[in-house]
This record gives C-alpha cells, sequence and structure tokens, in this order.
C-alpha cells in the first residue's frame, strides 16, 4: 500500500501557556485527495496548512510530506522543498501588480530553473485551464479579484508540485465566481492533483472535496468521504469561462 502524501502523528502546536491551536492532532491524507479543512475560527485550521506547507513547526509530534520530515529539516531545505513541492493560494492574493499576469507565473519557474521556453509552454496551458489567456500580457494590477485568484491558482501549480494548499481562495468574490473557481478545483482533482483548502464551514464545500475534516479546538471532530466522488462532470480545458 502506497504511503500517505502527508502524515502528521500526535502534532501539537503552542504559542503561548495559554493558547494551543493544535492538540495531538493525527491525520493521512493519500495522493489524489481533494480534503477539505472546515472549522470555526480559532479551530487551528490555519495552523495545520502552515505545518504541512513547512511554514512552522510543531511544538510536538511530527509531519511527513511526500516523504519529507519536515519537522526536522533546516529552514533551507524546507524553502527548497516548498519551492519544489508544494503549491500555495493565500486568502489574500498579493502579486506584484507591475508585473503582467504571465510574469507573475514565470518568476517561480525562474526560480527553480526551467528553461524559458518549457516554462512559458507551461505558463500558457494554465492559463488555458483557469480560462483567463486572454490576459495573459495584461498587467496584473488591471485584474478583478475573481481573476486575481485564478493567476494565483496557476502561479501555485506552475512548478507542478504535488502538493496544492489553498487558504480559502476567492471567498470574497459573487456565487458565479465562487462556483467557477469550485469547478476549477474539481478539474484539478480529477486529473490528479492532491490538494488541501481550508474553508469556515463544512456546509461550504460545495461538491469539489473528495473528503472533509472539521476541526475544533485544534482537534479533529469530524472525518468524512464523499462516496460519490468530487460530484462534478469531467470539465474541458476552458472552465472558467
Amino acid at each position: 500500500m502506497a504511503a500517505p502524501l502527508i502524515q502528521l502523528r500526535k502534532v501539537t502546536k503552542r504559542f503561548d501557556t495559554h493558547t494551543t491551536a493544535l492538540r495531538g492532532l493525527t491525520l493521512d491524507v493519500m495522493a489524489g485527495e481533494a480534503l477539505a479543512v472546515a472549522g470555526p475560527a480559532g479551530a487551528g485550521k490555519s495552523t495545520l496548512l502552515n505545518m504541512i506547507a513547512g511554514l512552522d513547526r510543531p511544538t510536538s509530534g511530527s509531519v511527513t510530506v511526500d516523504g519529507q520530515p519536515l519537522d526536522r529539516m533546516r529552514e533551507t531545505a524546507l524553502a527548497c522543498f516548498r519551492q519544489r513541492r508544494v503549491g500555495f493560494v493565500l486568502q489574500v492574493v498579493n502579486l506584484l501588480d507591475d508585473l503582467t499576469v504571465m510574469d507573475c507565473l514565470l518568476l517561480p519557474a525562474r526560480v527553480a530553473g526551467v528553461p524559458p521556453r518549457r516554462a512559458k509552454a507551461r505558463a500558457m496551458s494554465l492559463l488555458h485551464t483557469v480560462g483567463i489567456e486572454e490576459q495573459a500580457r495584461c498587467l496584473f494590477a488591471s485584474l478583478n479579484g475573481e481573476q486575481r485568484h485564478c493567476v494565483a491558482v496557476a502561479k501555485a501549480l506552475m512548478n507542478n508540485p504535488p502538493l496544492l494548499l489553498a487558504d480559502r481562495p476567492s471567498w470574497d468574490q459573487s456565487h458565479a465566481g465562487l462556483a467557477k473557481l469550485e469547478r476549477l478545483l474539481a478539474l484539478l482533482n480529477a486529473a490528479g492533483q492532491t490538494m488541501l483548502v481550508v474553508v469556515p464551514d463544512a456546509a461550504d464545500v460545495h461538491g469539489w472535496a473528495t473528503r472533509t475534516i472539521e476541526l475544533a479546538d485544534g482537534a479533529i471532530v469530524r472525518d468524512s468521504y464523499e462516496t460519490a466522488g468530487n460530484g462534478w462532470p469531467m470539465f474541458d480545458a476552458g472552465v472558467g469561462r
């Protein structure tokens, strides 16, 4: 049996004597899962995301992602791991406004040493997938919120990471914009992308997740699998147009 892509064992995170964000949390996530992490404010969702991204370290317990023991790695190794193995979409998209959309996507590829021609082909393919290839030469500052989040997803996937992490992207958008990004998540997962997306409530998961866990006070209180899969039909590469 294949090893989990994400493996947490008895992870506790204390920020001070009065604040414990995670309490002995144990979690396995297999490759190919689309996991929604739900819970109220202060439940530990963002702390869990930061642990899996290697942005924070546990007070106790172990965190292994894609075979790498993140809790024992040095900062330089963690930075390299994030660059090549994790795509991260933040709740607030802060890309460089004075760059074009294409240049925003090419940045991580340049850092990773991807040949320019291959990087540009990858960028155009991703922009087509998220449905905004016509904005490739536009300045990022000129995009609306929905388009900015689509660019952020594409940028996170530029180096073809095994894992996509997202902190509730585009939840400030219209219903139509939210549905578009949910369809995009379903499309990416149907193509094999493993993802973990933080949401404020399990009721906000509309068909794209294959599994939902709910946190309360730093612990998992519910873990449910969707027997019908992600609930979305297969979409073509123009999803979200």
